[in-house]
């Protein structure tokens, strides 16, 4: 069940909120958001449902011995911890790609090994991340351990941040487990900010999906300028999905009583690789320099080793991101560049021109986006191939062609500009509704956008300038 769709809008949303707000208690309502929680996870796939009691389970009381234990006790009963959320990761999400690498380098040798062909829980990367991050701080005395398993199975299993973001800490919202304010304001401000990310999942991304189906999954020898279609339509494509669905997750938070971080803030707008990730996913890049980053030692141990950890952290969430080389080459890809940003880099942009430095971070990022998008190595290279005309330069295909619709191009338009745009507004008095916030901006544009999709059909000659 995804927020977008009809099950969840019209049937399990408005359902759940008549259970929450008609029950009278802060405990009661806790137990009611749990039931719905594990409902909303079990629909889909209802066996998987088990991992997720499993993990809820046995991180409650991994946490109460971790908080029990002094010395050596104390760091093997983390280590312990620790290493059973990363084997029920590991099993789930990368015995497939470990024993078909396996199997592929054995081939040869006239070796058989049985792939794995093992189920992908939904959201396990994300309630993992819950889990350890509890754990760890428990471990490093930022707080007690909860002993209430009511309150730790609602932590973990939360529907709204459960499957894809924000990676909420337990320290966030550990007060506001026991103790929340519901107002009819809180209420109006997060039912905004629901819309807002709605819109931006159906009226954006949603829309310009299908050019990227079909420069990514329908042509293999796409020509340059449906290359860079495609490209440019899936940078929109997965800001606006992953902030679409970030920004759903935390209206409900809000409406719910809960106060979850901010996931993105205008991140096509950075000048640097560097920003781009003080901004992009925010909540998971802060979560790898807390937990991975600096444990790793940071910047603490000379250029060798901050370039060292730079890498390894960066190779570990491309592999979280997915179970594939391209995930882990597009892992590299970004550390690579922060490397190379502090080996001097930076200092060279610090002395370009805005837009200068603005094209080089977005041209990098895109660059990136093809690995995270292509299904293996070799249609990688073979987009980027496309990518530099070895294709072909102007020719579309007939799927390009019919994806191509006024509809689709307007919303390209518009989704490019606001992606971009209102950081850099104007401080003159007109506009400054529109600095107040980018959620704002969004809400404006996409009213301009219904008008101009539903004038595109009585006027398409002016929207119809397909290649």
């Amino acid at each position: 069940m995804v927020f977008s769709s009809i099950t969840f809008l019209f049937y399990f949303l408005p359902i759940f909120l008549a259970f929450y707000f008609l029950t009278p208690t802060i405990k009661g309502k806790n137990v009611v958001t749990l039931l719905f929680s594990l409902l909303f996870y079990a629909w889909g796939e209802p066996r998987f449902i088990l991992v997720l009691l499993f993990s809820i389970v046995f991180n409650f009381f991994a946490a109460l011995i971790i908080d029990e234990r002094e010395g050596a006790a104390r760091r093997v009963a983390l280590a312990v911890a620790v290493a059973g959320n990363l084997l029920v990761l590991a099993v789930f999400k990368y015995a497939n790609f470990v024993t078909g690498n396996l199997a592929a380098l054995l081939s040869p040798f006239g070796l058989a090994l049985a792939k794995t062909n093992i189920a992908l829980p939904l959201g396990i990367s994300f309630f993992t991340f819950h889990c350890l991050s509890y754990i760890i701080d428990i471990y490093r005395r930022r707080f007690r351990a909860n002993r209430d398993p009511i309150d730790i199975a609602l932590y973990i299993s939360l529907f709204p941040q459960l499957v894809a973001g924000p990676i909420v800490r337990y320290k966030t919202v550990a007060r506001q487990l026991d103790a929340r304010r519901f107002t009819l304001a809180r209420v109006s401000v997060g039912a905004r900010i629901f819309i807002i990310g709605l819109a931006q999942k159906v009226l954006v991304a949603d829309v310009v999906a299908p050019l990227v189906q079909v420069a990514f999954d329908q042509v293999p020898n796409r020509s340059l300028v449906e290359a860079w279609i495609g490209l440019i339509a899936y940078t929109v494509q997965i800001y606006f999905d992953f902030a679409g669905y970030s920004n759903m997750a935390i209206g409900l938070g809000v409406v719910l009583g809960f106060t979850f971080p901010r996931n993105f803030r205008m991140p096509y707008t950075s000048l640097s690789i560097t920003e781009f990730w003080r901004r992009w996913h925010i909540s998971l890049s802060s979560w790898l320099r807390d937990y991975l980053y600096i444990p790793l030692g940071g910047n603490r141990g000379g250029n060798a080793q901050t370039y060292r950890n730079l890498v390894m952290v960066f190779l570990l969430c491309g592999l979280w991101h997915g179970a594939n080389w391209t995930f882990v080459l597009w892992g590299a890809w970004h550390g690579a560049f922060l490397v190379i940003e502090r080996l001097g880099l930076q200092s060279v942009l610090a002395r370009l021109a805005t837009p200068a430095r603005w094209a080089y971070a977005l041209l990098a990022v895109m660059g990136g986006w093809v690995l995270f998008r292509s299904a293996n190595l070799s249609d990688a290279a073979g987009y980027y191939a496309s990518l530099f005309g070895g294709h072909g330069a102007a020719e579309l295909s007939f799927d390009m062609h019919d994806a191509l619709s006024e509809r689709a191009i307007a919303t390209l338009v518009i989704g490019c500009v606001l992606a971009v745009v209102p950081r850099w507004l104007p401080r003159w008095p007109a506009p400054l509704i529109l600095r107040a916030s980018a959620d704002v901006t969004v809400t404006f544009a996409l009213l301009i956008f219904s008008m101009i999709t539903v004038a595109a059909g009585a006027y398409s000659p002016f929207l119809y300038f397909r290649f």
